[in-house]
């Protein structure tokens, strides 16, 4: 029997279910180059522990928010975050880089059922404005876990050794357990035939074949994916190639969440007096000249905090002006199949930033990679909202209703 969340519970629902799959990253991050060390290992088979988690998060929302249609969300979220709790137990006591590896592999496939879920009760219970706001109050909850998590991994990491690291997860997993079972309603009719192989192949090809969905998902993709792709090249730039400790690197991190939390608040406040649509330009002003300014830097300068972390939160900050409405407006044409809409976007958001990651260690030059791939995303990510717009002016909407959010401007 599905139930109506208030606006704010949901949004600190939420916002704990979507930042638990950044929060395990951006947790992990610090301890990347002391784990070379731990396991007499090479830094190529560590970063490959962010790769798999990465992989594990993208590829297993497809299932996780498949499954939130047909079970419901309560029973699928409580699934996948006793999975999370295995691989966050797996890695603590891993004995070697391989049950690292393994272990971040399963923490990705329990948290991936966060992002599906916490859009998805959204899109169940609100829409147009206020599913905007509740995306932006998520956006600004979620900026707190990153940017004090860098910080709390680092003096972890310190203080007990990087299995306290893990053990902190554990502790996560256990919270969104009773947070899941004791406070959130369940907000969607199972309905088991949606899980049969032909709905399921019915639905992404609804979702594949509508322009609007691919072009506002790449949107994201360019903006949310490109926060991924640089955690994964970050830690070895500042730590490796601008010198600074692990815990001045959890330190530094401020400026990236901080930057992204203020743009949520300047979000909050401009929506009082514009529509969440028209401050998605502003939002693309600041990714571009961001990608500009780090693909001068990185190539021209030599590496310092500033010539990094700078464009760095500039590209967050504007992150936070496209997220509510991208997000919302992606999934506004589908209450039906919001769960398995969550999951594609989720899947080419995560997929971005792990193909981004990929490229990088390839390149084998954490400078360089940052200073070209992270544009390319800026790049993507300002071309797909031109696509989209067009998508909306040339395409009207099959039912008679109007732009998602433009409801707002009334």
């Amino acid at each position: 029997m599905t139930r109506r969340m208030s606006e704010r519970r949901t949004s600190i629902i939420g916002a704990f279910l979507v930042a638990l799959g950044p929060v395990s990253m951006a947790l992990y991050t610090p301890a990347m180059p002391e784990l070379v060390c731990a396991f007499s290992s090479s830094e190529a088979a560590i970063k490959m522990t962010l790769s798999l988690y990465f992989a594990g998060f993208a590829f297993a929302q497809l299932v996780s928010g498949t499954l939130s249609d047909v079970i419901g969300r309560r029973r699928a979220t409580l699934i996948f975050m006793a999975i999370y709790l295995v691989g966050s137990l797996m890695a603590a006591f891993a004995p070697s880089v391989a049950v690292l590896l393994a272990g971040r592999l399963v923490q990705g496939i329990g948290a991936s059922v966060g992002m599906t879920v916490a859009r998805a009760i959204v899109r169940d219970q609100f829409t147009g404005t206020e599913a905007a706001r509740i995306m932006n109050m998520i956006g600004m909850m979620l900026a707190l876990g990153p940017a004090v998590s860098p910080t709390l991994g680092g003096l972890a990491l310190g203080l007990f050794g990087w299995q306290s690291i893990f053990f902190l997860m554990v502790g996560f997993a256990a919270m969104a357990c009773l947070t899941v079972q004791f406070f959130m309603a369940e907000t969607a009719t199972p309905d088991p035939a949606k899980g049969h192989l032909k709905p399921i192949l019915a639905a992404y090809r609804r979702l594949v074949s509508d322009s609007r969905f691919v072009s506002s998902t790449l949107v994201i993709g360019g903006a949310v994916g490109a926060l991924y792709a640089w955690a994964t090249m970050l830690p070895f730039v500042l730590i490796n190639a601008v010198g600074l400790t692990p815990t001045e690197f959890g330190v530094g991190m401020l400026m990236q969440s901080g930057l992204f939390f203020s743009g949520t608040v300047v979000v909050r406040l401009l929506m009082r007096r514009f529509t969440p649509q028209a401050l998605v330009p502003a939002g693309l002003v600041f990714i571009g000249a961001a990608s500009l300014a780090l693909a001068y830097t990185m190539h021209v300068l030599p590496p310092s905090f500033l010539s990094v972390m700078l464009p760095i939160g500039i590209y967050a900050f504007g992150i936070a002006f496209v997220m509510p409405y991208m997000m919302t407006a992606a999934m506004a044409p589908f209450p039906d199949i919001a769960g398995t809409a969550s999951a594609v976007m989720g899947f080419v958001q995560m997929g971005s930033g792990l193909l981004g990651g990929a490229i990088a260690a390839a390149v084998g030059a954490p400078v360089l990679a940052l200073g070209t791939i992270i544009p390319c995303f800026g790049l993507v990510c300002i071309l797909s909202y031109v696509w989209y717009r067009r998508n909306v002016r040339s395409q009207p909407l099959a039912v008679p209703v109007k732009d998602p959010l433009s409801e707002a401007a009334e």
